[in-house]
C-alpha cells in the first residue's frame, strides 16, 4: 500500500480510533505514502453507518464518508476484549511506527491502549492522542464531538450568530477536518524528534484547544477582557464595507474590505455609484460606520439591479476584496478547486472524485485514493504478515478474536 517516491512511505500506521478527526488524520498520513491499519472491533468503526444514522448527512448511493475517511487503508478486524485479539495487536505494534488513538480515557484505560502500555511493546512508537476536551481536567473523561467540543465549547458557535438569535449550527465533520491536520502535524514534530533522538513519544491535540485556536482572536480578546455584542444583522451591520448581499439572480456576495482608505473610491466606481463620493454622509470612515445600516441599503438596492457575474467582472475590474457564498451544489463545477488541487480524481468507480488533503509539496504528489476496506477484508493478510500461520488464523477466528 505504498508508493516508495512518497515522503512517508515505509511507515506503518495503526488506525485505533473512530469518527472523523483521528480517522481523518490517518488518511494523510496514507496520502503520502504510509501503510495505515484501520484496526476495527467485530462490528467495525460507527462512521461505516454515519451518512444513514445522521439526519445531518446527505444521503447518496455511495457511502462517501467511509470512503473519504478511509481511503488507501487495510482493515483488521480485531475483538480487543479478548487476550489473543491483544497478544496479535501487541505483535503488529512491535512493527510499528505510529499509533493513533481517540478513544476516551477511561475506555484506554480498560482496553490497555494508553501511551504507556504500547510503549512497553514498543519504545521507539509514536502515539498520537485525541481527545474531545483535553487529557487532563474535570472533563478529560467526557466524550466530545466536534460539534459539542470544537464549536460549542470554544464559543465558536455563539460568537457567529447574529444578534437576536440562536447560535447556528456547523455543517458534519467542520471542526473534525481542521482538528485532523493538528494531529497530522503532531505526528510529524514527533518524526523529526525520532530521527534526531531514536526516541518515541506522545503527542496529542484535542478538539476544545482546536476549536479555541480556530476562534483565535475572539477568545484572545476575551482573555483581556474585551468583547463583541452579537453580530447585528446584515440590514443594520457594523461596517457595510463587510457585509453580504444578495445579487439579482439570488446570489450573495461577501465584501470584506479592510482599507477603506484604499478601496472606497474603487468600490463606488465598481458599483457605479460615484455620487457616494462626494456625499457628506459617507466621506469619512467614521461617518461611514455610524451610517452603516444607510450604506448597507444603498448597496442592497444596488447589488440586487444585477446577476453575481456581472458584479464579479465589475469588482474584480477595480481589485475589490469579495467572495462568492457558494453552495455546495456549486461545488462540482468549480473549476479553480480543481487547479488548486482540492477535487482529484479516485480509483473508486463509485465515487470517481472526491477531495485531497490540503497539503501541497514540490517534492511528490499525493497517492491516487483506492476504495476504502471492508471490515476485516485485509485480517488474514496482515495478521500474516507479523508471522502468524493459517492455522493460527483459523484458530483466531473461530473464537471470535479476530473476523
Amino acid at each position: 500500500m505504498t508508493e516508495t517516491g512518497l515522503p512517508l512511505a515505509g511507515l506503518r500506521v495503526l488506525d485505533i480510533s473512530s469518527f472523523i478527526a483521528a480517522p481523518a488524520a490517518a488518511v494523510v498520513l496514507g496520502d503520502w505514502g504510509a501503510d495505515v491499519i484501520k484496526i476495527e472491533g467485530p462490528d467495525g468503526d460507527a462512521n461505516r453507518k454515519i451518512m444513514h444514522d445522521s439526519a445531518n448527512y446527505p444521503k447518496a448511493d455511495v457511502d462517501y464518508p467511509w470512503q473519504m475517511d478511509s481511503r488507501n487503508k487495510r482493515s483488521l478486524a480485531l475483538d480487543l476484549k479478548q487476550p489473543a485479539a491483544r497478544a496479535a495487536l501487541d505483535r503488529l505494534l512491535a512493527v510499528s511506527d505510529i499509533v493513533i488513538c481517540n478513544f476516551p480515557p477511561p475506555v484506554r484505560d480498560k482496553l490497555k491502549l494508553t501511551y504507556e502500555d504500547m510503549k512497553k511493546v514498543n519504545p521507539k512508537l509514536i502515539y498520537a492522542s485525541l481527545t474531545g476536551y483535553g487529557e487532563t481536567g474535570p472533563d478529560r473523561d467526557r466524550p466530545g464531538f466536534d460539534v459539542t467540543a470544537y464549536f460549542a465549547r470554544s464559543g465558536l458557535l455563539d460568537a457567529q450568530r447574529y444578534e437576536g438569535g440562536p447560535p447556528g449550527v456547523p455543517v458534519p465533520a467542520q471542526g473534525d477536518r481542521a482538528t485532523a491536520m493538528t494531529l497530522v502535524s503532531s505526528i510529524l514534530l514527533a518524526l523529526v524528534h525520532r530521527m534526531k533522538t531514536g526516541e518515541g513519544s506522545w503527542v496529542g491535540t484535542s478538539l476544545l484547544g482546536n476549536g479555541l485556536w480556530s476562534c483565535g482572536v475572539i477568545a484572545q480578546a476575551a482573555l483581556v477582557g474585551a468583547f463583541l455584542p452579537p453580530r447585528p444583522p446584515p440590514e443594520r451591520p457594523r461596517t457595510a464595507l463587510g457585509n453580504i448581499y444578495r445579487t439579482k439572480d439570488d446570489r450573495w456576495i461577501q465584501l470584506t474590505i479592510v482599507r477603506e482608505d484604499k478601496l472606497w473610491a474603487p468600490l463606488c466606481r465598481a458599483l457605479e455609484k460615484p455620487e457616494l463620493l462626494d456625499d457628506p454622509r459617507f466621506v469619512e470612515i467614521s461617518e461611514r460606520r455610524q451610517r452603516s445600516a444607510e450604506l448597507a441599503a444603498i448597496f442592497s438596492e444596488t447589488f440586487a439591479t444585477q446577476p453575481y457575474e456581472h458584479w464579479r467582472k465589475a469588482l474584480a475590474a477595480h481589485e475589490i476584496t469579495f467572495g462568492v457564498i457558494s453552495r455546495p451544489q456549486d461545488i462540482p463545477d468549480d473549476e479553480q478547486a480543481v487547479h488548486a488541487g482540492a477535487v482529484v480524481e479516485t480509483a473508486i468507480p463509485a465515487m470517481p472524485r472526491t477531495l485531497a488533503n490540503p497539503i501541497r509539496v514540490s517534492f511528490a504528489e499525493q497517492r491516487i485514493a483506492h476504495a476504502a476496506p471492508t471490515l476485516g477484508q485485509h485480517t488474514d493478510e496482515i495478521l500474516g504478515e507479523i508471522g502468524l500461520s493459517t492455522d493460527e488464523i483459523a484458530g483466531l477466528r473461530s473464537t471470535g478474536a479476530v473476523r
